[in-house]
């Protein structure tokens, strides 16, 4: 089931919105202001969000620069080619005016989120509930973003191409050293222990498996 984000502080407008996804076939989580949409987004991980611009503290204009990965679909009652212009040219995926019609609506959703899953072949790894974007460089468990350094998801990132295979410490170290040059067989283990704890402090499980003498993998249940 895709999640969609309603940023809208309309609760009259949101509350129809919810209605119609919901009947759709959509799950949805909420946002009421622009401060609170950055608060929701650092703990989940929507398929799309829809998102209002006039909203109440940080602005829909002040939001969208800090979203990446996700498709945004602008549903505002400003008119003006040159806001449109702007929005657009700022990252979002679409534009819909207020007044809108539901059909057009759940057609543009239906064609972000299916240019979003083509778009997402090849550069998207999953490991049982651990999910690797290689374009935005974002990792989750379930839904919940893990946030790594770079040398940790260059770890993460090369186990996860790799799974139920051993990888050597050396090859370990030779893969990722042209992303993380940084990283020496000393202080391997260090960030590799950070990686574990950081994936760990979700949901209590252990995804990585030292195999001792050899190297790493993704621990199978």
């Amino acid at each position: 089931m895709y999640t969609i984000a309603i940023i809208d502080d309309d609760v009259y407008i949101g509350n129809m919105l919810e209605d119609l996804l919901n009947r759709n076939g959509y799950s949805v989580i909420r946002a009421y202001s622009g401060t609170e949409a950055l608060l929701l987004l650092k703990g989940r991980q929507p398929d799309l969000i829809l998102l209002d611009l006039m909203l109440p503290g940080l602005s829909g204009e002040a939001v969208l620069p800090e979203i990446q990965g996700i498709p945004v679909i602008v549903i505002s009652a400003k008119i003006d080619i040159d806001n449109k212009v702007d929005v657009l040219m700022a990252g979002a995926a679409d534009y819909l005016t207020k007044p809108f019609d539901t059909k057009e609506l759940l057609a543009r959703i239906a064609v972000q989120l299916r240019s979003q899953t083509a778009d997402s072949r090849g550069q998207r790894l999953n490991f049982e509930e651990l999910h690797l974007d290689t374009v935005s460089h974002t990792v989750w468990v379930s839904e919940i973003p893990v946030h790594l350094t770079k040398t940790e998801y260059a770890i993460l990132k090369l186990l996860m191409q790799n799974p139920g295979q051993v990888i050597t410490k050396s090859l370990l170290l030779d893969k990722i050293s042209w992303d993380t040059p940084d990283c020496m067989e000393s202080s391997l283990k260090v960030h590799i222990s950070n990686l574990r704890r950081k994936l760990r402090a979700v949901h209590g499980k252990d995804y990585i498996e030292a195999v001792w003498g050899i190297g790493f993998k993704l621990r199978e249940n």
